[in-house]
């Protein structure tokens, strides 16, 4: 048993090196339904060892999953508070994940980005595959691709794009193993995205990154990202942005192109009651909510429905999207404020 054990971590941390060394992003093949469909959650900021209502938000989770029938989850960052993972054998990992995200319907495959929280940590051990071996759901990498029949999904490494982590890191330490040189590391990674996004032919295209591109709450847009990703995403036809960061659940859309901005970073602390109040009122903004939840996504050939739940897993809002015509009919369009 022993030697099996072996010869399987030893191919695991082959597969992994392969994937991270090639010319291009790491590519996973993820199965839709008999239909066709897909379904997944997404949440952010959440590892909290339960704390913060995140093993409520995990239990509602549990039931929605269960009656979409979710294909995997994603997470959008901040996975571990406040300061990432020690080592690959944290106890931490499994008191904030394994022991908390039970649901049957939870024991799926989990997508997980890094966030500015998980680059205080050791990174080289959130990333490591050896996690695998104490939770087989869990793979996350800096930045890669999930593709399936009718969408990609493209993760993107956002923290590395922040100046003020770098010139103003205040009292943290960031882990920038295998980001310094910065400038070579930023300027790979956007040749990869675009050649990437521009090569999909898939019949979605959804960015995943950790910090929003668009948003009114507590750190507001990116401007990093709104110059340097936003243009690649706007030039290649993206359906979605989705992020964490704040923690809130918001839905943005955009003036200048079809593209829906979606936040949900609601895993576990939040309230943080700071709102832009300028531009609340302005058209792009369909929906904010500053308080905990998650999102689901159903995805078919011609329409994605975007769901937004709180806590409660009482649904806040909706967004119906025709892959066909780019319009965007909400449900449920309202600014919860509590």
């Amino acid at each position: 048993m022993g030697s099996i054990l072996v010869r399987w971590v030893g191919w695991l941390c082959v597969f992994y090196f392969s994937i991270s060394v090639s010319g291009e992003l790491p590519r996973f093949e993820q199965s839709v339904k008999a239909d066709g469909s897909l379904s997944f959650l997404v949440v952010g900021d959440w590892g909290r060892r339960g704390a913060f209502n995140q093993s409520q938000v995990a239990f509602q989770m549990g039931r929605i999953g269960e009656d979409l029938k979710i294909d995997f989850v994603v997470s959008s960052g901040d996975n571990f508070y406040e300061n990432g993972l020690r080592r690959t054998n944290d106890p931490f990992f499994e008191d904030s994940f394994s022991k908390i995200y039970t649901a049957n319907s939870l024991q799926k495959q989990w997508y997980s980005v890094l966030g500015n929280h998980d680059y205080r940590g050791d990174v080289e051990a959130q990333l490591s595959p050896m996690l695998r071996l104490t939770d087989r759901r869990w793979l996350c990498l800096r930045s890669f691709i999930v593709n399936t029949e009718i969408v990609e999904l493209f993760f993107v490494d956002t923290t590395p794009f922040v100046d003020k982590y770098f010139l103003k890191p205040k009292k943290h330490h960031y882990d920038w193993r295998g980001v310094i040189p910065r400038n070579n590391y930023l300027t790979k990674l956007l040749k990869d995205l675009e050649s990437a996004l521009k090569s999909s032919v898939a019949t979605w295209k959804i960015v995943i990154g950790h910090h929003a591109i668009r948003s009114i709450g507590h750190h507001g847009d990116t401007k990093e990202l709104i110059h340097q990703i936003l243009p690649i995403l706007e030039a290649n036809n993206v359906d979605f942005y989705i992020n964490g960061h704040d923690h809130c659940l918001q839905h943005i859309s955009s003036s200048t192109s079809p593209i829906q901005f979606l936040t949900s970073g609601g895993g576990s602390k939040a309230w943080r009651g700071v709102i832009d109040d300028d531009k609340l009122t302005k058209n792009e903004t369909k929906f904010y909510y500053d308080g905990q939840g998650f999102m689901s996504v159903e995805l078919k050939l011609a329409q994605a429905n975007i769901i937004f739940y709180n806590v409660f897993g009482q649904v806040l809002h909706t967004l119906t999207l025709s892959n066909h015509i780019r319009a965007a009919t909400d449900d449920s369009f309202a600014i919860a404020r509590y």
